[in-house]
């Protein structure tokens, strides 16, 4: 009779065996970072909580009672500890300058709620997960999206485990109520209500009536982000409003300015824009589900190129529907340096 993998390190791990205990989880781990950085919103946050929910795990094997899979035993405390980081305070709001580049920028549209909000590197996202469950509404790629995690954020803290676990994951409403320890009218309560403020949220449902933009690795994606990286590198704001649809998005946490529509972009990029003679390297990487580019700013007394941010740009059709810039510090999680030769 042949032995059960799962189950032999199941057992090995009960016994004190970390090995083991590595390779039972280790199927899970990416997509548990993912889940509680759909709950957090920062992927150093999520990364913290990730790293907590394996040791509770390893503390609590002796509690687990296999009336669930392992999966979804993880998921539980990943959940819960996710939860419990929220309620710690685990993100800090920033006091921010009001300037960028040294510049004050035009009066914004908008004022972003969420200034914590970091990108997620797509190397983690592409990944074997399990198929969704047979409640999940939401597609994959709109799961991971920026506007998508963005509106989350905006939801109380249960309402967004409940959404993410029913409509992402596609737990059964009795799962997610074992998960949460709540009830099945609590958790049908919950999500209908995140469903509601999802529906209201204006960038996301713009996102969902947006055509696609063009195949990864297209070419046509290629010839886009080209002509984003010619204006961009160039400072030739007309080119870079040209390839901007009529309603983008720009957006720059921690900063909470954000423009929408083509004329406020104009505005912004007017004020903003690199100066002419400032030279600029962008590097491609690739951001929750998007195409990204470290940008690195010419230092001439060093010769060096010194990090200067993260852009993310969203595409619909064949133009730009959304720029969001983030704080150089985020490169780290794309295995990028600060200073390039």
């Amino acid at each position: 009779m042949e032995t059960d993998p799962a189950a032999d390190l199941l057992e090995r791990a009960r016994g004190g065996d970390q090995d083991a205990f590595g390779e039972l989880v280790a199927p899970y781990r990416h997509e548990l970072h993912v889940h509680c950085y759909r709950i957090l919103g920062s992927f150093q946050d999520a990364e913290d909580v990730l790293q907590e929910t394996l040791l509770s795990a390893w503390r609590g094997l002796a509690g687990f009672e296999e009336r669930s899979s392992v999966r979804t035993w993880l998921y539980r405390i990943a959940t819960n500890r996710s939860l419990d980081a929220i309620r710690a305070g685990a993100r800090r709001d920033r006091d921010v300058s009001p300037r960028i580049n040294g510049l004050v920028p035009p009066e914004p549209t908008h004022l972003g709620e969420v200034p914590w909000l970091t990108p997620f590197p797509d190397d983690m996202l592409d990944v074997p997960d399990p198929a969704p469950g047979p409640e999940a509404v939401v597609e994959l790629h709109e799961a991971t999206s920026l506007a998508f995690v963005t509106a989350l954020q905006l939801l109380p803290p249960r309402q967004r485990a409940v959404l993410i676990l029913r409509d992402v994951l596609g737990y059964r409403g009795a799962e997610v109520a074992e998960i949460l320890e709540a009830t099945v009218e609590s958790v049908t309560s919950a999500l209908k209500r995140a469903r509601a403020t999802l529906d209201a949220d204006q960038a996301l449902t713009e996102q969902r009536r947006q055509p696609p933009g063009p195949e990864i690795g297209s070419p046509e994606e290629r010839r886009m982000i080209e002509a984003y990286v010619d204006a961009f590198t160039t400072h030739d704001v007309d080119k870079l409003v040209a390839i901007l649809s009529e309603d983008v998005w720009l957006k720059m946490p921690p900063l909470p300015f954000e423009y929408h529509g083509v004329d406020a972009a104009l505005d912004f990029f007017r004020t903003i824009v690199h100066p002419i003679g400032r030279r600029l390297r962008l590097v491609h990487t690739r951001a929750n589900g998007c195409p990204a580019s470290a940008m690195y700013a010419h230092d001439p007394v060093t010769d060096t190129w010194r990090a200067n941010g993260l852009i993310v740009v969203g595409f619909s059709g064949d133009r730009i529907h959304e720029v969001t810039r983030f704080e150089s510090g985020v490169l780290a999680s794309f295995g990028l340096p600060r200073i390039l030769d």
